[in-house]
């Protein structure tokens, strides 16, 4: 008999407010990973757009709605199964909200994203946000 201990899934918020979406820094480096969406555990009960607004505020103090699950996939640099909600900001400014495991955060240009992950976005966020920053950039 096979044991297996399932990690919860992780809800990525996908936030873009004046032509930049927004990204955060940990503390302790996942594998690869530096820079990052806000995200994190899918509570029990809890579907990955509640996950995705509740980290949100929990890590940045913005407080979101969720807008369109962009997709699902296994975390090629990680394992962990992930979903992707855009988001739209509500209120509040961003703001380092925890301090243990929030280094810093950002509002990254279209154009700046290969700089903070230069491994590639998964496909469906790439595109979404490809669509929602060219609409903010100058012509």
């Amino acid at each position: 008999m096979t044991e297996t201990t399932e990690q919860p899934g992780i809800a990525a918020a996908i936030i873009v407010r004046d032509d930049r979406v927004l990204m955060i820094r940990r503390r302790v480096r996942e594998g690869e990973l530096s820079w990052q969406f806000p995200a994190g555990a899918i509570e029990p009960g809890e579907t990955a757009e509640e996950a995705a607004v509740r980290e949100t505020l929990e890590e940045t103090g913005l407080t979101v709605e969720a807008t369109k699950l962009l997709g699902e996939r296994v975390h090629p640099k990680t394992g962990r199964a992930m979903s992707y909600t855009a988001c739209r900001v509500l209120d509040g400014e961003a703001v380092v909200g925890d301090e243990e495991e929030i280094a810093e955060i950002a509002w990254v240009s279209h154009a700046e994203i290969p700089e903070y992950v230069p491994y590639g976005l998964f496909q469906p966020v790439q595109d979404w946000l490809d669509e929602e920053l060219a609409r903010e950039e100058p012509k």
